[in-house]
């Protein structure tokens, strides 16, 4: 059965269905099979001994629109580099550019690549190593018109509409570009996916007014705007938040992941719900890296093996309204990830510069998508 395949005798850490165990994992050409169940004929064989397999691992938030954007990475490359099979942009376009992002990157991409639309027309067009323009800046780019037009042409692909806010990216704006970005939400449908940097306007402001779906990224983000008061405690308006149904993302990039945050919300019982890269140009090589070592990160904060797996396949497929990605029931796509937790001294990065030791590194080994084997 051509495309089918065999992932021998790795640990298959399936959190969805519940499942931690040494196994073989079947895949079809078109379903996944089980684990452990007969082999089609001519199945080709992955030996995954001393690995971890996994559902198709998802990152909720990278720009990968490359070519089109100063801050793209190619697909292909972060995918292999993050064992991902499915990569969620960012805004990196908006209603102004989506199309050329969809004709010359989505889909010639052999990975599933979805989006969050930018409500601003050009998208993230500022964003250099020497020039840094805020597209939130000036309210006459907020599209909103022709954001809820081409977010309703390209359905299953637009999957949420994205808006920046803060000192850097809406600046004299204020939370104005948030009010235009929640119509055109309101209009099509579909949730919103909110950047938070420094204050104006606050951290409590912003999420106050996000809704159930609604995606806050860059949740641990470092003082100021922090998620927690100085002493530890998680604010109100994020406690309120949850109780509504937002979903906190953590999004490290370049500026938005800092050890004191993730300590402070992590002694209060306050997980995020997923765990994201934020991967861009600027910060691929480091603080970033990749989605394994953000997740290396919740590792070297006490999480499970199988809590990391989580928040990075059944968390995001949620999130996304995806029933068919982040398992590996029969339902699923005929996807899955293959890691090794690889034992060393690993030295962990916030964007504060603030070092945590630790001694593994989550890497991967490869991914099982579109009926082949893409090897790391």
């Amino acid at each position: 059965m051509t495309g089918s395949f065999v992932l021998r005798g790795g640990r298959v850490i399936d959190p969805a269905n519940g499942v931690d165990r040494v196994a073989d994992l079947v895949l079809g050409k078109d379903e996944i099979l089980g684990l452990d169940v007969p082999e089609p004929d001519g199945a080709q064989v992955i030996d995954c001994q001393g690995s971890i397999v996994t559902p198709g691992m998802i990152d909720l938030h990278v720009h990968v629109y490359w070519g089109g954007t100063s801050l793209g990475v190619k697909p292909e490359d972060f995918a292999d580099k993050s064992a991902c099979t499915t990569l969620v942009d960012a805004g990196s376009a908006g209603p102004g550019n989506f199309t050329g992002f969809r004709e010359h990157v989505i889909d010639r991409s052999r990975v599933r690549i979805l989006a969050y639309l930018h409500v601003s027309f050009a998208g993230i067009y500022g964003f250099g190593g020497r020039i840094m323009v805020g597209e939130s800046h000036d309210m006459r780019l907020m599209a909103a018109r022709e954001a809820a037009a081409v977010a309703t042409a390209h359905p299953g692909v637009i999957v949420g509409i994205k808006v920046r806010i803060g000192a850097h990216a809406s600046g004299p704006s204020g939370i104005a570009p948030l009010d235009v970005a929640q119509d055109v939400a309101d209009r099509t449908g579909l949730p919103l996916m909110v950047h938070i940097d420094e204050p104006p306007p606050s951290y409590s402001d912003v999420v106050a007014r996000l809704r159930k779906g609604d995606v806050l990224t860059h949740c641990f983000r470092p003082f100021p705007n922090a998620p927690c008061h100085g002493d530890g405690r998680v604010r109100d308006a994020v406690l309120a938040a949850r109780e509504r149904g937002v979903i906190f993302d953590i999004a490290h990039g370049m500026g938005s992941f800092s050890w004191d945050s993730a300590r402070k919300m992590d002694a209060a019982g306050f997980r995020p719900d997923v765990i994201s890269s934020d991967i861009h140009a600027f910060c691929i090589n480091g603080p970033a890296h990749d989605n394994l070592n953000v997740m290396t990160k919740f590792l070297a904060l006490g999480w499970s093996v199988k809590d990391v797996i989580a928040a990075a396949s059944i968390a995001p497929a949620k999130v996304l309204s995806r029933p068919d990605l982040g398992h590996l029931g029969n339902t699923a796509q005929p996807e899955a990830s293959v890691i090794r937790q690889t034992p060393g001294s690993v030295a962990l990065a916030d964007v504060t510069g603030e070092v945590v030791n630790y001694d593994s590194l989550l890497t991967p080994v490869g991914t099982v998508s579109g009926g082949k084997w893409h090897p790391a």
